[in-house]
C-alpha cells in the first residue's frame, strides 16, 4: 500500500505538479481512502520527501558499498560516478519531480533530505581526498569544488536525458566517471 500510494503520487505530481495535487487526487487514483493514505503518510509533503528519500536511500547503500571495496580509488571513484548518474537516470521521474517541487518542503522534510545528501557527498568527497592523498588524483583541485561540480552535472540530467535519445543510461554513466578522472589524473611530467 504506501508503494501503491507514492507510484500515484509521482505520477501524478509529474503529471499535475505538486501544488496542484490535492491529498484526494492522490487517494482516489491509488484507489484507497484518506484514512489508509494517513495511516502510512500524514500528508502529502510525506509523499513528496519519500519520493526523493527512497532514490537516496538506495543510491547511499550503493555508494557506502563502492567506498568499502577493496579496489583502487580511482576504481571505486569510477564506480560510484558511473552508479549515481546510471542511477538517477534510471529514477528520473522521481529525481525531477523531487528538484522541481524540493523548495516546497516543510523545514523538517527539508533538512532531513539536505543531511543524507550532505552524507553522500562527503562520503564520495572523501574518496576524492583518499585518491589526492595516494597521489592517484591531482592534489591541486580543492575536493568540495570537484563534488559540487560534478553533482551540478548530475543533478543537471533531468534537464536534458531523454529516452528517445537513445542514449543507454549505463553508458552514459560510463562517459560521466570517464570525464572526471581524467579531469582528476596527475598531469605526467614533463620531459625536460
Amino acid at each position: 500500500m504506501p508503494e501503491r500510494l507514492v507510484e500515484v503520487a509521482l505520477e501524478l505530481f509529474a503529471e499535475k505538479g505538486f501544488e496542484r495535487t490535492s491529498v484526494q487526487d492522490v487517494v482516489a487514483a491509488a484507489g484507497v481512502t484518506k484514512g489508509a493514505m494517513y495511516h502510512y503518510f500524514g500528508s502529502k509533503d510525506d509523499l513528496l520527501a519519500e519520493i526523493y528519500a527512497r532514490v537516496l536511500r538506495m543510491q547511499l547503500s550503493r555508494l557506502e558499498s563502492f567506498v568499502g571495496a577493496d579496489a583502487p580509488v580511482a576504481e571505486r571513484v569510477s564506480g560510484a560516478a558511473a552508479d549515481v548518474v546510471g542511477t538517477t537516470i534510471e529514477n528520473l521521474p522521481s529525481t525531477t519531480t523531487f528538484f522541481r517541487s524540493l523548495h516546497l518542503l516543510n523545514a523538517a522534510h527539508d533538512r532531513e533530505v539536505r543531511e543524507q545528501r550532505r552524507r553522500y557527498h562527503d562520503m564520495f568527497r572523501q574518496l576524492i581526498l583518499d585518491g589526492q592523498a595516494e597521489g592517484a588524483f591531482r592534489d591541486d583541485v580543492d575536493a568540495d569544488l570537484v563534488v559540487d561540480y560534478f553533482f551540478g552535472a548530475v543533478h543537471h540530467l533531468p534537464m536534458w536525458w531523454r529516452p528517445e535519445r537513445g542514449l543507454d543510461p549505463v553508458a552514459v554513466g560510463h562517459e560521466f566517471a570517464t570525464l572526471l578522472l581524467d579531469s582528476l589524473r596527475p598531469a605526467a611530467p614533463r620531459c625536460p
